[in-house]
């Protein structure tokens, strides 16, 4: 995000301390991203749809709490939502589930500018589900939803330095298993 487009969304959120209906902007505009963002962890409409509801809901009842910390108040959406999704898991006593859509995984090879035949395609699906949970967010952050180290850091509640880690270590272990070769800063 560009720093005027921050600045219009913390114009935004003044707004909604004051008026909540103002706060439907911000709705508008991450619905569907946070939406995604839960459903690829949940795999589940139903469940989705309520987490992503209370997500929404917990910002717009603690929106006179936000602080602004150098990242877009979309972070702090990702965040909050990322807290709904491990609670939800921790009341179910259930590891977390992530839904790779094979889409979005074709969008992460496409990048390594080399061609790919089906059964390594499948093949790379497979291993992406068995890799950690924490090497996951943070593939899934930085490449599927664009956030830099910064917010990625934010959002998992980590140093950046941590999220930059995170990311090179699940990349070597991809480079390692299929030669897949994508830049760390894309």
């Amino acid at each position: 995000m560009s720093e005027a487009e921050i600045q219009q969304e913390y114009a935004i959120l003044e707004r909604s301390k004051r008026n909540p209906r103002a706060f439907g902007e911000l709705y508008e505009r991450y619905f569907d991203r946070i939406f995604n963002f839960i459903y690829r962890q949940i795999d589940d409409e139903d469940v989705t749809a309520d987490l992503c509801s209370q997500t929404f809901l917990s910002a717009l009842r603690n929106v006179n709490r936000y602080e602004f910390r150098g990242v877009p108040f979309s972070a702090w959406l990702y965040r909050i939502a990322s807290n709904e999704v491990n609670k939800y898991y921790r009341k179910k006593k259930r590891d977390n589930v992530f839904s790779l859509e094979e889409v979005r995984v074709r969008e992460l090879i496409e990048q390594a500018h080399e061609p790919w035949d089906e059964e390594v395609l499948q093949k790379l699906l497979v291993y992406l589900k068995s890799l950690p949970t924490d090497m996951l967010q943070v593939l899934e952050l930085r490449f599927f939803e664009d956030k830099d180290f910064k917010e990625i850091a934010f959002i998992l509640d980590i140093t950046e330095s941590g999220a930059k880690m995170r990311t090179y270590r699940a990349l070597d272990r991809l480079r390692k298993n299929f030669n897949l070769r994508i830049k760390y800063d894309v």
